[in-house]
């Protein structure tokens, strides 16, 4: 709506030149060309007329040619402020008149929800995780359009803002569960501040970009203060760590012994180009696998002839030495890492991150930026060959994408791998649906900012759900199935009807890994289950509720 107020507010602005100087022009000629001296009241009234296409008064016709020249530019003129006038002002109106406006208060009767405040690219993988869940929420927004865009989206949605408190308590925070505030660090702050001075008992849960300010989110009143940036960054300095010390940091443990990890693929790997049952995962490291990522794209039931391309990340269970030997047999055979061979590209809160992972680590690194800062050793756009030829691209084990814009991001990863195809390239990217342009211009693995904020902020809120896996491109919960009570794993068909797979069983206090199709799953067990975001979402629609 501010856009229109502006482009109406210039429009008549126009106008009001135009009819200024038009009518002071017919004034003159009049007087000069015609012999017939006008008022200025007399001329504005031929211009309106002119403008209008109402009529000429009792001036035409005139003698003169010049005047029957100005009076042609004056029909053009008319004629060009009238068609500017439907798209700038009457199309606008037209259609805001039309479209659903979103409404300033949540229905009376909404109750246990979730305020989230308000909507980002970040909030979609949040939204879905509520919804999984059957839980309802409302989305706090100040602006009028987007409110109005969500609202027609069928989004639960009210327009205000939501660091008053007048904005909260129309989203009914007093009934509210928690809220979410996901802006910025100064902008939820005051949000924390707000919801606490509404309701001093709402459990808040913000999200900081800069790790330093999680303090003052805390001295606000915040909950829980989470730091999605500095999760990304560590889990993808991880795959560069893993590859160096041969060991699985991030693996996710299933019971005492099992674990859960994700393992790739490198470039020059003897894995590399051979099928499932060629590889000899399972025969030579002993490590089953659950499910492959080729190209962005999730198998959770690969065949045995599934080929293998470098740059796969196949998801893996077993023991801790085994996944230490699969990880042994995935590096490349004829590169290993060597000093001063992984690049990091972008030096925000993601890239500082990752480079003081690596240093942590004795891993030397390059760091790319376009601004000149401590610790940036190539200034210069990673879009561009030259600057990251001067950062040794071709040489290069490893290239870690930590820019802040995913098309800059794709753009980056297609120079890279023209400059240096059997590089590694990890990169973070912002939305969850430009992974798949990311893998297709030649990344190896991708992690989505949004993805690891929404399974962050639904830890926090789901108290019957416990996520287990944060930064991996799978997610793992250990959750109640009440729609599997009584059944076995074979006759639900888990597998095929959502593309998840039950990993293990916590049952009185013990967790039971062994399990098969014949598994009878009994009252009060916990499952644990693995798959991606979409297949989790689809189990618990299936059996969660």
């Amino acid at each position: 709506m501010n856009g229109l107020k502006r482009r109406v507010a210039g429009y008549f602005a126009v106008l009001a030149v135009a009819l200024v100087v038009t009518t002071l022009g017919y004034q003159w000629g009049m007087a000069t060309y015609e012999g017939r001296p006008r008022t200025f009241l007399d001329a504005l009234q031929f211009t309106v007329e002119m403008f209008t296409t109402t009529g000429f008064g009792g001036d035409s016709p005139w003698e003169t040619p010049q005047m029957h020249a100005y009076i042609i530019v004056t029909d053009l003129l008319g004629m060009a402020l009238l068609v500017g006038a439907l798209p700038v002002v009457a199309t606008p109106l037209f259609k805001s008149a039309l479209s659903a406006a979103a409404p300033e208060r949540a229905d009376s009767d909404l109750d246990d929800h979730v305020v989230i405040c308000s909507y980002t690219a970040r909030s979609e993988v949040l939204i879905d995780e509520l919804d999984s869940q059957g839980i309802p929420h409302v989305i706090v927004e100040s602006d009028r359009e987007r409110a109005n865009e969500l609202y027609e989206d069928d989004l639960r949605v009210i327009r205000a803002d939501p660091a008053t408190t007048d904005g909260l308590e129309a989203a009914r925070l007093g009934a509210a569960r928690a809220l979410v505030a996901d802006l910025s660090d100064q902008l939820d702050a005051s949000i924390v501040l707000t919801a606490k001075e509404v309701d001093a008992d709402v459990r808040v849960v913000s999200v900081v970009e800069d790790p330093d300010s999680a303090r003052y989110h805390r001295l606000a009143g915040a909950d829980h203060v989470l730091s999605p940036r500095s999760l990304l960054g560590q889990s993808l300095a991880a795959k560069v760590t893993t590859a160096v010390r041969t060991e699985i940091g991030e693996a996710v443990a299933i019971g005492d012994r099992l674990q859960l990890a994700e393992v790739s693929i490198r470039h020059g790997s003897d894995l590399a180009g051979t099928t499932l049952a060629e590889s000899g995962i399972r025969e030579e490291s002993g490590a089953s696998v659950i499910g492959v990522w080729i190209r962005g794209e999730f198998d959770p039931t690969p065949a045995p002839d599934t080929r293998l391309p470098a740059g796969t990340v196949v998801l893996v269970s077993g023991r801790s030495d085994q996944l230490e030997r699969l990880v042994d047999m995935a590096q490349s055979s004829v590169r290993r890492f060597r000093a001063g061979k992984t690049i990091i590209v972008g030096h925000g809160q993601v890239g500082q991150t990752v480079a003081a992972e690596l240093a942590d680590a004795g891993l030397p690194h390059t760091i790319v930026d376009r601004e000149d800062a401590d610790g940036v050793d190539v200034v210069g756009d990673a879009t561009e060959p030259e600057t990251l030829t001067a950062a040794g691209i071709e040489d290069a084990e490893t290239a870690v994408l930590a820019l802040p814009d995913d098309t800059t991001t794709e753009f980056a990863t297609l120079v890279i791998r023209d400059l240096a195809p059997d590089t590694e390239i990890i990169a973070r990217i912002d939305r969850d649906e430009n992974a798949s342009k990311t893998y297709r211009a030649g990344a190896d693995y991708v992690l989505s900012l949004s993805t690891v904020t929404g399974r962050m902020t639904a830890s926090r809120l789901l108290e019957d759900r416990d996520v287990l896996s944060l930064e991996q491109q799978v997610e793992v919960i250990r959750e109640r199935a009440p729609g599997l009570e009584g059944r076995t794993l074979g006759d639900a068909n888990v597998r095929d009807r959502t593309g998840c797979t039950v990993m293990g069983i916590e049952r009185d206090g013990s967790v039971i890994t062994e399990i098969g199709p014949g598994t009878v799953i009994e009252p009060d067990d916990e499952l644990i289950v693995v798959g991606t975001d979409d297949g989790i979402r689809e189990f618990e629609r299936e059996f969660c509720q």
